[in-house]
C-alpha cells in the first residue's frame, strides 16, 4: 500500500486547483521547491503522472482528475467525521448525513429541519450543498445518507421521491416593459435573450428549467448559462437578457435593477426529490423519510 501522508494530499489539490507552482506554494504558505518535491514523491508512490508539465504550463492528467475526486472526498470524509466527533461531545448521539443539490432551498426544507430538531433533537442533521453528480456519487460509496435534488432518475440502487414544488419565477430588469405583467406569460420571452442556470452547477434544476421553457417558447435564441442565482441576478439587471429561478431561490426583499414576477402558466412548477439508497434505511433516516412523507403528503 503506498505511504501516502495528508500533506502530500493537501499539495496535490493546492497545485491541482492552481495549476501553478509558485500560485500554490503561496497559497500553502511554502517554498515552490518543497511543493514541488512533495509533488514529485506522490507520483512515485502512485507510480502515476499526475501533471503534464511543460512550457505552456501545468495541466491534470486524466489520473490526475481522476485522483483529485477521491483525494477531496477523502478530506470531506475526514472533516464530516471530525464534525461528528464535536458533536456527539455536545450531545448528538447520532448524524444524518444529507447533501442538497440544485439550489435547492425555501420553507419546506427550514420546515423540515425544525422538525427534526424539535422531535428528534438527540439527531443532528449535517446538511452539505453540493453539485448533483457528487451527490448521486456520494449516495452510493455512502457518503451521504439521503439527498435532495431536482433529479427524477437517479440511477441504479437509488430511489427518487416526488416530495414538494416550488414555483418557477421570471426575473426581468427593472426598465424593461414586461414589468407591466404582474404575471407573466413564457410565450412573451420568445426571442429575448435568456439567462439560464448553468447545467455543471445545478444539473437537475437546469434540465426541468429549460424543459419549461421549451414548451412554452421552443429553442431560444439567445442563452447565457449563470453559475449561482446571484449571477444570474447580476447579469439580469445589466440588461444581458430575462432570468429564471424558483421562487424558494430568491430571499425576501430588495433585488437593485430587477423585478421577479410570477410565471402566469400554473404548471410552471419546479420538483424536488427526496433520494436514498434502495437497501433498507437505518431507524433514524427511517425516521427522517417519515418526516420527509408528512411534510410531503
Amino acid at each position: 500500500m503506498p505511504r501516502i501522508e495528508f500533506r502530500h494530499l493537501r499539495y496535490f489539490i493546492a497545485l491541482a486547483e492552481e495549476l501553478h507552482f509558485s500560485r500554490a506554494a503561496g497559497k500553502l504558505n511554502i517554498e515552490p521547491s518543497p511543493l514541488s518535491r512533495a509533488i514529485k514523491e506522490l507520483e512515485l508512490e502512485l507510480k502515476v503522472v499526475l501533471f503534464d508539465r511543460n512550457r505552456r504550463g501545468t495541466r491534470l492528467t486524466d489520473a490526475g482528475e481522476l485522483f483529485l475526486v477521491e483525494a477531496r472526498r477523502l478530506f470531506s470524509n475526514l472533516d464530516s467525521a471530525v464534525e461528528i466527533a464535536r458533536q456527539a461531545a455536545t450531545g448528538y448521539r447520532k448524524v444524518l448525513r444529507v447533501a442538497v443539490s440544485d439550489g435547492v432551498a425555501g420553507h419546506q426544507l427550514a420546515a423540515l429541519l425544525a422538525l427534526c430538531r424539535a422531535e428528534e433533537p438527540e439527531v443532528m442533521v449535517q446538511l452539505t450543498e453540493v453539485p448533483l453528480a457528487e451527490q448521486l456519487r456520494g449516495l452510493r460509496n455512502r457518503s451521504f445518507d439521503a439527498g435532495f435534488a431536482c433529479e427524477h432518475d437517479p440511477g441504479p440502487s437509488l430511489i427518487a421521491r416526488s416530495v414538494w414544488t416550488d414555483p418557477l419565477v421570471v426575473v426581468v430588469p427593472e426598465r424593461n416593459p414586461l414589468v407591466a405583467h404582474r404575471e407573466l406569460p413564457l410565450h412573451l420571452l420568445r426571442r429575448l435573450p435568456l439567462i439560464l442556470c448553468h447545467p455543471q452547477k445545478c444539473e437537475g434544476l437546469a434540465r426541468q428549467m429549460e424543459s419549461v421553457v421549451h414548451s412554452a417558447i421552443g429553442h431560444p435564441e439567445s442563452v447565457c448559462r449563470a453559475t449561482s442565482v446571484n449571477m444570474m441576478l447580476t447579469l439580469v439587471a445589466a440588461g444581458y437578457g430575462i432570468g429564471f429561478a424558483t421562487e424558494g431561490q430568491l430571499a425576501p426583499g430588495s433585488r437593485p435593477g430587477v423585478i421577479v414576477r410570477s410565471v402566469a402558466d400554473d404548471t410552471s412548477q419546479i420538483t424536488i426529490y427526496f433520494l436514498r439508497r434502495k437497501e433498507c434505511p437505518s431507524e433514524q433516516l427511517l425516521s427522517f423519510s417519515g418526516r420527509v412523507k408528512s411534510m410531503s403528503a
